[in-house]
C-alpha cells in the first residue's frame, strides 16, 4: 500500500495513488505493469503521436519507448500514451485538408485532458509532422509540469534529390504536359523513401528548430535524421532530463518567456521557415501568457538576416544541414552576433549561452548556411504585410527570388477547388492575383494550406508571373509570390471578400503593404451589398471549431479567454 513521505516531484501523482484510499487507481495501475515501488517514484507522461497515417509518425512508436526506458532509468516511472496525428501530406487539396489546423488543437486538448486525469507529474512528448509539433508544446504549456519535447526527425531525401514537394509540383508540370504517367509515377514511387518528415525547411523543420531555439527541446533535437541511432538516443535523454527538471522544479513557464521566443522567431528567420512558424509561435505565446505579434515578426526580421539555402527556395536539404552540425552552429553565430538571448532557461537547466559555449562552428567549404557578412538575404523573408486588403495583417513568404512587387488583376475564387480546376485548364495566365477566400480559419473552417495550387502553379511555369492570396496559409513546402493569413478573413466580412474579377492588387514586400485598387467609398458600397454565407459545417468538430477559434492574426486558437 502506498503511503509515501510528501515529495515534491509527486505533486500531482500523490493525489492519484497514495494512501488507503486510492487503493481502486493502484489496483487499476497494476493491471498495466506497475509495481509497488513504481507507485513512489514521479509518474512521467509520454505522449506519443504514433501512427501509420503517415511516414511523419510511423516511427514514433518507438522513440516514445525510448523515452520511457530513460524515465524509468533516472527513477521515475514512464507511461506513454497516444495522441493523434493527421497528414497534411496526403489530405493537401481535399475537404480533410479542413481537419489539418483542427488537429493541432485536438492534439493540446487531449495531451491536457490525459496527463490532467491521470496525474502525470511530468511530461515528455515526441512529434513528428506540422500540427502536432505546435499542438504538443500548447498542451505542455497549458500544464505547466516539467517537460520535454522531442522531434521524430526529418526523412532522407528521395531518388533524385527528391522529396514531396517534389511530387506535387510534377503534378503540375504533368498537367501542362511536360511530364507523362510514367515518369509522374516514378516520382511518386522514390521520392518518400521511408520514416521522417518533410525534408526541406518546410513546416515539420521549421517547427522543431523553433522550439530547439525556444529551449524545449534538447540540444540538437530538431537536426537529426529519423531513421538513426541518435534519434533514439535523444528520446532517452529526454525522458531522463524531465526527472532534473522536476527536481529543479523548472516548468514551461519558465522556459518559454518572451525572450525564448523571440530567439524562436530570429532562428526560423536565419533558416528561411515557414510561415506557418508565425501562426504557431502566436498560438504557443498565447498559450503560455505571452504576448507576441505580427509586429514583432517584422521588428527582428529587420536586423536578422536569411542564412540558409535550404529548401523549398533554396537548393538543399534538412538531411544535408544534419550532416554539418544542424542547427547548434547557426544559433552560436547568431548568439554571437546579439541576435539571441543567451540568458534563455532550456530544458538542460542551462541558459542558451552555456549550451552553446562548446560548440564548433560549421567547416569551411560547406554551403548550405551562409556567413553573417554575405547572407542570403539581408532582412527577413517573413513578410507582414497591411493595408485595405489586410487591416489585421497578412503573412508573405518572399525570399526575394520572385522579386518585391507584384501588381496585377484579381481572379476571385471561393474555394481551393474552384481555383485549382482554373489553374489546370489554363484559365489562370500571367500577371493574375490568384484570389482564394473563404478559406479561413472560421470560413473553411479549418485555414487549408494551398500547397496544391501554389505546386500547380510553379509546376505551370507560372511561379514568376502570378500571385495567390488567401485567407487559408501554405505549406512550408510552398514558394512563388504567395501571401496568406489575411486578417479579417472573408468570412467575416473581411476587405477580400468585397474583391471582384478584375480589380487591380498591388503587394510590395518592401513598403510591406497589400492594397486593392479600390476606394473607400467603393469598398464601402460593396460591404453594404455582401452578405456571410452560410457555415459550410453545423455539427463535429469543424462546426465546433469554427464557432470558437480567434483570428489568424492571434494564432487562430480555440481557448482564448472571453
Amino acid at each position: 500500500m502506498s503511503d509515501t513521505p510528501n515529495d515534491a516531484r509527486r505533486r500531482h501523482s500523490a493525489p492519484v495513488v497514495d494512501g488507503p484510499g486510492k487503493s481502486a487507481s493502484r489496483a487499476m495501475l497494476r493491471a498495466v505493469g506497475f509495481t509497488d515501488e513504481d507507485f513512489t517514484k514521479p509518474q512521467i507522461g509520454i505522449a506519443s503521436t504514433w501512427s501509420m497515417v503517415t511516414p511523419c509518425n510511423s516511427h514514433i512508436g518507438g522513440l516514445a519507448e525510448r523515452a520511457c526506458e530513460g524515465a524509468d532509468a533516472a527513477g521515475g516511472k514512464g507511461v506513454v500514451f497516444n495522441t493523434i496525428t493527421i497528414s497534411d501530406g496526403i489530405a493537401n487539396g481535399t475537404e480533410g485538408m479542413k481537419y489539418s489546423l483542427v488537429s493541432r488543437e485536438v492534439i493540446a486538448d487531449s495531451i491536457e485532458t490525459v496527463a490532467g486525469c491521470e496525474g502525470f507529474d511530468g511530461l515528455v512528448a515526441i512529434g513528428g509532422c506540422d500540427k502536432n509539433m505546435p499542438g504538443c508544446l500548447m498542451g505542455l504549456a497549458r500544464l505547466d509540469r516539467p517537460s520535454v519535447f522531442v522531434y521524430g526527425g526529418t526523412i532522407l531525401p528521395g531518388a533524385g534529390h527528391t522529396d514531396i514537394v517534389s511530387v506535387f509540383e510534377a503534378m503540375g508540370a504533368h498537367s501542362r504536359g511536360d511530364l507523362d504517367l510514367i515518369e509522374l509515377k516514378q516520382i511518386e514511387e522514390t521520392a518518400i523513401p521511408g520514416p521522417g518528415s518533410c525534408g526541406g525547411m518546410y513546416t515539420a523543420n521549421t517547427m522543431a528548430s523553433a522550439i530547439e531555439a525556444l529551449g524545449m527541446s534538447l540540444p540538437g533535437s530538431s537536426a537529426q535524421n529519423a531513421v538513426s541511432g541518435e534519434k533514439g538516443d535523444d528520446s532517452a535523454a529526454a525522458g531522463a532530463a524531465v526527472l532534473k527538471l522536476l527536481e529543479r522544479d523548472i516548468k514551461p513557464s519558465d522556459i518559454m518567456t518572451r525572450a525564448a521566443f523571440e530567439n524562436a522567431i530570429s532562428v526560423v528567420i536565419a533558416l528561411g521557415g515557414s510561415t506557418n512558424a508565425v501562426l504557431h509561435l502566436i498560438a504557443m505565446a498565447s498559450t503560455i501568457g505571452v504576448e507576441l505579434s505580427l509586429d514583432d515578426f517584422t521588428r527582428l526580421g529587420r536586423k536578422v538576416p536569411v542564412l540558409a539555402d535550404l529548401r523549398p527556395s533554396g537548393r538543399f536539404m534538412m538531411s544535408e544541414l544534419v550532416a554539418i552540425g544542424g542547427i547548434q552552429p547557426l544559433m552560436k553565430m547568431l548568439l554571437d552576433a546579439g541576435l539571441l538571448h543567451g540568458d534563455c532557461l532550456t530544458v538542460t537547466g542551462n541558459t542558451l549561452a552555456e549550451n552553446l559555449a562548446d560548440v564548433a562552428p560549421y567547416d569551411e567549404g560547406q554551403q548550405i548556411i551562409a556567413p553573417l557578412s554575405a547572407p542570403v538575404k539581408a532582412e527577413s523573408h517573413l513578410r507582414m504585410l497591411y493595408g485595405n486588403l489586410a487591416p489585421e495583417g497578412a503573412v508573405a513568404k518572399i525570399t526575394g527570388k520572385e522579386g518585391t512587387r507584384f501588381s496585377g488583376s484579381a481572379r476571385v475564387f471561393s474555394s481551393e477547388e474552384e481555383a485549382q480546376a482554373r489553374i489546370n485548364d489554363g484559365t489562370v495566365v500571367a500577371g493574375d492575383v490568384v484570389v482564394i477566400r473563404y478559406e479561413g480559419p472560421k470560413g473553411g473552417p479549418g485555414m487549408r494550406e494551398m500547397l496544391t495550387p501554389t505546386s500547380a502553379i510553379m509546376g505551370r511555369g507560372l511561379g514568376s508571373d502570378v500571385a495567390l492570396i488567401t485567407d487559408g496559409r501554405f505549406s512550408g513546402g510552398s514558394h512563388g509570390f504567395v501571401v496568406g493569413h489575411v486578417s479579417p478573413e472573408a468570412f467575416d466580412g473581411g476587405p477580400l471578400a468585397l474583391v471582384e474579377d478584375g480589380d487591380v492588387i498591388t503587394i510590395d514586400a518592401e513598403a510591406d503593404t497589400i492594397d486593392v485598387a479600390l476606394t473607400d467609398d467603393e469598398l464601402m458600397r460593396r460591404r453594404a451589398a455582401w452578405r456571410q454565407p452560410e457555415p459550410r459545417y453545423t455539427r463535429g468538430v469543424l462546426a465546433k471549431y469554427a464557432r470558437s477559434v480567434s483570428s489568424a492574426s492571434t494564432g487562430a486558437v480555440t481557448d482564448l479567454p472571453e
